[in-house]
């Protein structure tokens, strides 16, 4: 029997029903979209896009020539003065399938990331807010928490997450992902961001989750934050992710990890286990638990809302919750 084979095919049947996406969230700019003829560039980061004056803005960059062929990034910018730490943002399996383009919006169209960042910015949350799903007493914690020290802003970038690590391909598989990561989208948000010289998160669901993982537990001296939500994880998976935690710590001990699944996640179990073991190994991380299925709905209710507070916080060097 092939190992992991029905959670791949839930995975799959999830990211395929027809369930709609919630309407889409006017935006206060016109998107632009503009090739990068020459994504790798050695330029120095200049500090005049930190200074500057920006809108609120959706920009589409897109990539000919990287490791994992065509690339789209879709990259949301709030208005500020100010620089902003920048996450960046992997989706799922189900927008993997749909090819760069498409793919690279899922965050934007399908998880509901505009609707998020205008009610973390006006709180409070509501249960329509969360797609009717989450523990009650969870949002009244972060909404409690909102009241103290308020959602201050993220530049969210967004690329296309191709479907190169997901069932029992090799941890390394992620590794041409890293690479464009790290050496031709980084520059570009640096230059063309407030991100300017500014920490960088890097988190995902699922597949995205997985990729988070992998790429971010590699590269640890570009990553100050680490997370996941639900993210597919197998049994086997474990040991060679406690061995590479652990090299991440030894070159980066200020690391933020976490990992969050739900109650109804199918790769609970193992991330459960996943944390089990780090401890173990003496990694501290964060490991939370909250209500909800695998499923767009989750993605666009609780998973949206706790990512974005989640490295809003942790990429200022502050803790999540009390």
């Amino acid at each position: 029997m092939k190992r992991w084979s029905w959670p791949l095919l839930v995975l799959a049947l999830s990211a395929c029903r027809s369930e709609t996406p919630s309407p889409a969230i006017v935006r206060s700019a016109t998107p632009v979209t503009h090739t990068v003829a020459d994504p790798v560039s050695t330029a120095p980061v200049s500090t005049r896009s930190a200074s500057r004056q920006w809108k609120a803005q959706e920009l589409t960059w897109t990539f000919n020539d990287t490791p994992v062929g065509d690339m789209v990034v879709v990259v949301s910018i709030p208005e500020t003065q100010t620089p902003l730490p920048a996450l960046i943002a992997l989706h799922g399996l189900g927008e993997a399938q749909k090819g760069p383009a498409a793919g690279a919006r899922g965050w934007v169209d399908d998880y509901g990331l505009p609707r998020a960042l205008a009610r973390l910015a006006a709180p409070p949350m509501r249960a329509t807010d969360w797609e009717q799903l989450g523990a009650p007493h969870r949002r009244l914690m972060l909404n409690e928490s909102l009241e103290r020290r308020p959602y201050r802003g993220l530049v969210v970038v967004c690329p296309y997450t191709p479907d190169i690590v997901s069932g029992d391909r090799s941890v390394d598989a992620a590794k041409p992902l890293a690479r464009f990561l790290v050496e031709q989208l980084l520059p570009k948000i640096r230059r063309d961001t407030p991100a300017n010289a500014t920490p960088v998160g890097l988190d995902g669901v699922s597949l995205g989750g997985r990729a988070a993982l992998l790429v971010g537990l590699e590269r640890p001296a570009v990553f100050e934050v680490v997370g996941s939500l639900q993210a597919a994880i197998y049994p086997a998976d474990v040991e060679e992710l406690g061995r590479r935690a652990s090299a991440a710590i030894a070159i980066r001990p200020e690391l933020r990890l976490r990992l969050l699944t739900s109650d109804g996640d199918f790769y609970r179990q193992t991330l459960r286990g996943l944390s089990r073991h780090w401890q173990g190994l003496g990694i501290d991380h964060r490991f939370d638990v909250v209500r909800g299925p695998h499923s767009y709905a989750f993605n666009r209710g609780p998973g949206v809302y706790e990512m974005l507070l989640f490295h809003d916080r942790a990429l200022r060097g502050e803790p999540y919750l009390p």
